[in-house]
């Protein structure tokens, strides 16, 4: 064991190797706890051997994201703009689903790193060689927004809600005031476990709205569509 031990440490470090360990280490224990220290230990290296491959804990970040956007599978040659930007963002949602902590890092990134630069320059080409226009695709791209990268914002992001039984109901004074969303959040047959709301399936949700979009802009590129005319 103790050779093994050894071998192990004697792999050279490499900045690959750095960002990988981070990415599994961040999976393991959380990115709030994730720190150079605990990924030098993870590695058997000193923490200032880490400073020769990433210049700091924003620099390291940076590259975690980018080894993640490096999971999402490349586009399918030949395949018509609907279909292709649908299977492309479905695979960027599997690579975040994957890491629960990536999404977050990506919004606190102040800039896209290059593998996401990369990422939206093929999105972005999809839908080009796909007879958009550069007017329509600004906006489609806007129309997107987070949703490219495989996450969205949602209307009410909080912390899972407790079970069926611990639920507060809506206060029943407010039934008059706010009849809609007492009817909507009676109506919806609520599990656990979903960030869009008890009981909505995540997965589901997110292809309903791309497909959504996607049906959308279709139908704006065949009318020609430009703002200029809106």
């Amino acid at each position: 064991m103790a050779e093994q031990t050894k071998a192990v440490r004697r792999t050279p470090l490499t900045r690959d190797r750095v960002l990988r360990a981070a990415v599994v280490l961040a999976d393991d224990i959380g990115i709030e706890a994730l720190s150079m220290r605990k990924l030098a230990q993870e590695l058997g290296v000193v923490p200032m051997a880490l400073y020769k491959h990433v210049a700091n804990k924003e620099q390291l970040l940076d590259g975690m994201v980018d080894v993640v956007v490096g999971e999402i599978e490349p586009p399918v040659p030949g395949a018509d703009w609907q279909s292709a930007v649908r299977r492309r963002i479905l695979s960027a949602r599997r690579a975040l689903v994957g890491h629960s902590w990536a999404a977050q890092v990506i919004r606190s990134r102040s800039g896209p790193t290059p593998a996401v630069l990369a990422y939206m320059d093929s999105v972005i080409g999809m839908f080009r060689t796909g007879g958009f226009s550069v007017d329509l695709t600004h906006h489609v791209m806007h129309a997107l927004g987070s949703r490219m990268m495989g996450f969205t914002q949602e209307l009410f992001d909080a912390s899972p809600a407790p079970g069926p039984r611990t639920r507060p109901a809506p206060p029943q004074e407010d039934a008059g005031e706010y009849p809609y969303v007492r009817e909507l959040a009676g109506a919806v047959a609520h599990d656990e476990g979903s960030v869009v709301g008890q009981g909505c399936d995540d997965q589901s949700e997110f292809e309903f709205a791309l497909d959504l979009l996607l049906d959308g802009f279709e139908r704006l590129r065949r009318q020609g569509w430009s703002s200029a005319g809106r």
